[in-house]
């Protein structure tokens, strides 16, 4: 149990560090569009879909099918837990004061203010990615966590970029903004110590743990990046097609890790 522990934490550590990479990409370009970011957060978007699907919901459905008795009654438990998951980060998100679309702005007259509360609307899909990592390793036995990680680690990047793109706005040096990036992105593994806690609890939970960190990431994604990225009707279909190109590739990788 040590050693799941130690590949948990360091495999969300891993992930966190990507989102200072994103943040790093503060250097590149002296100005990203609006829909460029979108872009890469919608192919994420994708990516945490699949990631999902096939790393949680589907195994632990599949092992809670195996292991109960009664249909009916299993089949609750199991949309019970993922609807706990989904409840947990819904309360979060009223409970913390947070701005959503703060991404892409530019120039002198960016609120701080608001640049942080954006800030703070990311660092809360933190929490629930980093659990998700921990619970992944913790159901080692019936999930390979691999794909899991890349599809978070993936993801992270653009949000790297979208803080660093609204401190720079807001005034902050690029060297401020990139760090900042890297620091939030330390929050992960801090939510994978209570994944990986939750799930050495009894074996029997785990694959109710999967179905609760799945629907974490499933709050994550439809409510707070696919709103967020899908603009105007002429931005639509590009957003659909980056959504369905992130899909595709994570159901190929999840194919590929989960032999």
């Amino acid at each position: 149990m040590n050693q799941v522990y130690i590949q948990g934490l360091l495999a969300a550590l891993a992930a966190g560090m990507v989102t200072g990479l994103g943040g790093l990409c503060i250097f590149f370009r002296k100005r990203y569009r609006k829909a460029e970011i979108n872009m890469l957060l919608n192919i994420a978007a994708g990516i945490m879909l699949a990631a999902s699907f096939f790393s949680l919901l589907v195994p632990a459905m599949q092992e809670i099918v195996i292991e109960g008795e009664e249909v009916y009654q299993t089949a609750f438990n199991y949309t019970l837990a993922v609807f706990g998951g989904v409840l947990l980060v819904w309360i979060l998100n009223l409970a913390i004061p947070h701005e959503h679309n703060a991404m892409g702005h530019h120039g002198p007259h960016f609120d701080l203010k608001k640049a942080w509360l954006f800030i703070i609307a990311i660092t809360l899909h933190k929490l629930p990615e980093g659990l998700a990592v921990g619970v992944a390793y913790g159901a080692e036995d019936i999930v390979n966590p691999l794909s899991l990680v890349i599809g978070i680690a993936a993801h992270n990047i653009p949000e790297g970029l979208t803080i660093a793109i609204s401190l720079v706005a807001a005034g902050n040096s690029r060297l401020r903004a990139a760090v900042m990036a890297f620091v939030i992105g330390m929050v992960q593994p801090l939510g994978a110590i209570v994944g990986l806690f939750l799930m050495g609890i009894s074996f029997n939970i785990v694959p109710y743990g999967m179905a609760f960190a799945g629907g974490t990431l499933l709050f994550v994604v439809i409510n707070e990046i696919l709103p967020e990225t899908y603009g105007s009707n002429q931005s639509t279909n590009k957003s659909a097609a980056a959504v369905f190109l992130g899909f595709i590739v994570m159901t190929y990788l999840s194919m590929i890790f989960g032999e």
